[in-house]
């Protein structure tokens, strides 16, 4: 199953409730289809870059969240689906990290172990 990252953008409201219950939600559906939640952060409430409206009242303010997945294609579908259909998510979007965890960290690997000076060592 593919390594995803998601990053949502969720109206601000004064309670979290909301946003717990959709982080929940988005949660839940990916690990009853199947997949792997492998962590959830908060960035917390940002000023937006610029209005954005979604199913209702342009917003100048938004509380951010990211989300790492493993899950299918078909459940990635259906969760695109709930987050377009959700009337709290003013913006989201979906990066594909790696096709298996394994490639991520050769990855990580290659660039801890290069030959190029690191800037403490440039510095000194």
């Amino acid at each position: 199953m593919p390594l995803y990252e998601m990053l949502c953008i969720t109206t601000h409201v004064q309670t979290y409730n909301q946003i717990r219950e959709l982080v929940r939600q988005s949660a839940l559906h990916v690990m009853n289809n199947g997949g792997v939640v492998r962590n959830i952060n908060s960035w917390g409430t940002m000023t937006l870059p610029q209005r954005m409206k979604r199913h209702g009242t342009p917003q100048s303010v938004g509380d951010y969240w990211t989300l790492h997945f493993d899950c299918s294609p078909r459940t990635l579908r259906s969760l695109n689906g709930i987050m377009r259909r959700d009337p709290r998510v003013l913006r989201w979007t979906v990066l594909k990290l790696a096709d298996k965890i394994e490639d991520l960290a050769k990855k990580g690997e290659k660039t801890l172990l290069s030959d190029k000076p690191t800037a403490h060592e440039v510095i000194d």
